[in-house]
């Protein structure tokens, strides 16, 4: 998908890069296949406020994405590519044979009108959804499984793929995009391709209006604030904040393990951390 830049009449649009959506289909959202979606503002139930900066921006419905993929056997004709606000990756519409419909994860290269199927003995093709056991070693994936019949948990994200680099037993070992390398149970299902939209990482926001619309509001510098509002304000003159970077309350905000010591998971095969 190209990106599109701006002729620089204001400084914001000097610096705006956003993507083209010419690859969409231009049709309404599916309404069967949405529910409204509320905003917290950054409040939990209690109606306290436990996330700042959070507020405001356009109202969206969320998109029910099928991550199980379990209509096996059942083809499937893609009907649109539709842009979904809740995530970065696109939706494709499929218009199943017995009338049901139903969102997934558009893979990169899907168009409207290709023909998909999920379960054993679907073809290996871009967009079917099969069990690891029956994917050629090699292959780029997504939308994976981590337990049988739980749904896809890895690799959801815009231009994101895992390849299949070994199977043994009744585990293959997969490359995640962060470079760990992990095992996973061959009967999980996993969906062939790439996700689209991969030039999302191109994106430049290039104002903070558009920080408003996806609901973020102003953030003040700690350390330009008064010693009675955060740890790091106060000072003559300007000043660093004297310390490590913290919350108004106190906790460390960069590298500060918050997790339980574990034992290391024996499902990983190669740290992401590794060197």
């Amino acid at each position: 998908m190209p990106v599109k830049k701006y002729k620089p009449t204001t400084p914001s649009r000097r610096s705006m890069v956003k993507l083209d959506h010419s690859d969409l289909t231009p049709k309404p959202r599916e309404k069967s296949l949405s529910s409204p979606r509320k905003s917290s503002g950054g409040r939990n139930n209690l109606g306290r406020m436990t996330m700042r900066h959070r507020g405001g921006g356009h109202k969206r419905a969320y998109r029910l994405v099928d991550f199980h993929r379990e209509k096996h056997g059942v083809p499937a004709v893609v009907a649109a590519i539709e842009y979904d606000p809740n995530r970065t990756a696109r939706l494709a519409l499929l218009h199943y044979v017995d009338g049901e419909k139903r969102y997934i994860l558009a893979p990169n290269g899907l168009k409207v009108g290709d023909r998909l199927m999920s379960g054993e003995g679907s073809d290996i093709r871009l967009g079917n959804a099969l069990p690891l056991k029956d994917i050629p070693l090699g292959t780029m994936v997504h939308n994976i499984e981590l337990l049988k019949g739980r749904g896809a948990k890895m690799v959801r994200t815009a231009g994101g793929s895992a390849q299949i680099v070994a199977r043994e037993g009744d585990y293959a070992n997969i490359r995640l995009p962060s470079g760990e390398v992990r095992k996973v149970r061959v009967e999980c299902l996993a969906t062939i391709g790439q996700v689209g939209n991969e030039d999302h990482a191109n994106i430049s926001l290039g104002k903070a209006g558009v920080k408003r619309y996806l609901g973020r509001r102003p953030r003040t510098r700690a350390v330009a604030m008064n010693p009675i509002d955060h740890p790091m304000g106060g000072g003559e003159g300007r000043s660093s904040g004297g310390r490590h970077p913290c919350s108004p309350k106190g906790m460390p905000a960069k590298g500060y393990r918050t997790r339980r010591k574990r034992r290391k998971s024996n499902l990983i095969v190669k740290s992401r951390h590794a060197a």
